[in-house]
């Protein structure tokens, strides 16, 4: 099924997302409703393990096949693929299993998503010291803020690809080369851009994202991306009868792991969530990536002309690439995230929502309130202007 077919026909389109004969929905970056791929795949897992064990040879062939498409999606190797969710527990593997000296520094941005900042704040109580970086505008992280922080002692820097209130999308393969010339290993939250934009793993060492988000797919199925080169490097920190060798499930004498990164998964997997993410990645695939992204990034304009002529305004108002529409690279995103000097924020996210509009109400760090929309490539022009046309008769 191309993009196309789903968008220029209403009735596929309400066929393919269930939501979209309910709600405009317009949350993806939060917690995403399901295809009818996604669900029929689950219920196809559900009913076969109502007849017979949960694990069978057409679920191993799935997860193995999940394996692979998520290493296609990233342009990994399915052996650098760990099916593990959600977000934060692939950050925290990361984090707690790398070999730290007293001393070492590991750079963060403070106002990217908890899951991105906690884990690396924790090392303090190991001697690593966190390093936070300071952005002027917010999740705007290039290369040379990055660099600012940089020292001798800078072991990793860990980043969020698009920032989940702003909707910057940071340059990854521009920061993760320069920090590989540097020695420098790069940790990357994918969760905002992994089935929206295209992603390549070349510089990047280590990535986790969960596939409730742009990847359309269930809560706590996800993808943990290892660099295979890293897989001696990272040490697990969660063991199982899985991810150590243990013939006949007998406990051995000594720990070995397994030679993928199949070494982070310690036991049974979520394969009901897997399978139906499997579903929605195929499904995004073949609608192809850079057509999703360059219809995500339409409909951001789209609603942002609408609204600013509303007068409100975008949380980077006043950049001039967050206007752009071509950039698959970085930049703006699907996010589109705005406030209004006069009117209750709070109060027009309960009208749109009594309204069949679903966004996200968000706070920046100075408390100030947005509303922060969404869209998926499934979305319309037409929803955009129905909830351009809600905010302008609201009275709120």
């Amino acid at each position: 099924m191309q993009l196309n077919d789903i968008v220029e026909n209403e009735s596929l389109r309400r066929e393919a997302f269930p939501v979209a004969a309910e709600r405009i929905f317009m949350a993806h970056a939060g917690v995403c409703p399901l295809p009818k791929v996604a669900v029929d795949a689950m219920n196809a897992f559900c009913a076969r393990g109502s007849s017979g064990p949960q694990e069978n040879a057409w679920s191993n062939g799935q997860v193995l096949r999940a394996r692979q498409v998520a290493a296609r999606l990233i342009g990994a190797d399915a052996d650098e693929i760990a099916l593990l969710g959600p977000t934060a527990l692939g950050l925290s593997l990361v984090a707690n299993g790398m070999p730290w000296k007293p001393g070492d520094e590991v750079v963060f941005y403070p106002d990217d998503y908890p899951s991105n900042v906690y884990p690396w704040m924790s090392l303090a109580e190991r001697g690593v010291k966190p390093v936070a970086l300071r952005a002027e505008r917010h999740g705007v992280i290039t290369w040379e803020i990055v660099e600012s922080a940089l020292t001798p002692k800078t072991r990793l820097v860990s980043l969020a690809s698009c920032n989940f209130l702003s909707g910057y999308r940071i340059d990854v393969d521009e920061i993760g080369q320069r920090l590989h010339e540097r020695g420098i290993l790069f940790c990357v939250d994918g969760i905002q851009t992994l089935g929206a934009f295209p992603m390549s793993m070349e510089h990047v060492d280590f990535l986790s994202a969960d596939s409730h988000k742009w990847l359309l797919g269930p809560m706590a199925a996800g993808i943990v991306y290892v660099k295979r080169e890293h897989q001696e490097l990272l040490r697990p920190s969660l063991l199982g009868a899985w991810n150590v060798v243990s013939p006949g499930f007998v406990a051995q004498d000594a720990i070995r792991y397994e030679s993928s990164a199949r070494r982070y998964e310690p036991g049974a997997l979520n394969v009901p969530g897997i399978i139906g993410m499997l579903a929605s990645m195929e499904l995004l695939l073949d609608c192809g990536i850079d057509a999703v992204g360059k219809r995500l990034l339409a409909l951001r304009r789209a609603l942002l002309e609408r609204l600013r002529d509303l007068r409100f305004r975008a949380i980077l108002d006043g950049m001039d690439s967050m206007d752009g529409m071509d950039n698959l690279r970085e930049g703006p995103s699907g996010i589109v995230t705005v406030t209004h000097d006069d009117r209750d924020m709070k109060a027009l996210f309960k009208h749109l929502d009594a309204n069949g509009v679903t966004a996200s109400l968000r706070q920046d760090r100075a408390g100030t309130t947005y509303i922060r929309f969404s869209p998926h490539f499934y979305n319309t022009v037409e929803e955009v202007d129905r909830v351009a046309e809600l905010i302008a008769d609201a009275r709120v």
